[in-house]
């Protein structure tokens, strides 16, 4: 079950519904099922916060994930910064939803086991982003 929470934001989540949709697809094309995910939507101080608390990073970043995955059941907490999207999306020229979209499919192909530490890494993590967010767009059509 993917459940939406807000902390120390004011930020409303939009399309839940489909969006619960398109990562139980996203599961289900590398071999996964969905167990208990809960996606956060918070500010950058909160993020921030669990930064330097859980990982004893200090620096901001867009997303932290937190893995809870048993086997091939996925399971875990995606922290979301709201504000560190809406940045994100002006310095990449995108818009605030498809670079949201980007960062949630992000935190969950990180519970699936793809990693962004080298190029490589990252040159598949945004590969299998690319083709996730296509896929989004073709399940909404």
């Amino acid at each position: 079950m993917i459940s939406f929470f807000s902390k120390d934001t004011t930020f409303d989540f939009k399309g839940r519904r489909f969006t619960k949709q398109w990562l139980k697809d996203v599961a289900n094309k590398e071999n996964r099922t969905l167990g208990d995910i809960n996606v956060i939507f918070c500010s950058d101080p909160y993020l921030l916060g669990i930064n330097q608390k859980y990982l004893q990073h200090d620096y901001y970043t867009d997303i932290i994930t937190f893995d809870y995955c048993e086997g091939s059941v996925l399971s875990g907490d995606l922290f979301i910064s709201v504000d560190s999207v809406k940045d994100n999306s002006v310095f990449f020229k995108t818009t605030f939803e498809d670079e949201l979209n980007r960062v949630i499919v992000h935190g969950l192909l990180h519970l699936i086991g793809y990693d962004d530490h080298t190029p490589e890494d990252q040159r598949m993590m945004r590969s299998k982003e690319d083709f996730y967010l296509c896929r989004r767009s073709d399940l909404l059509h």
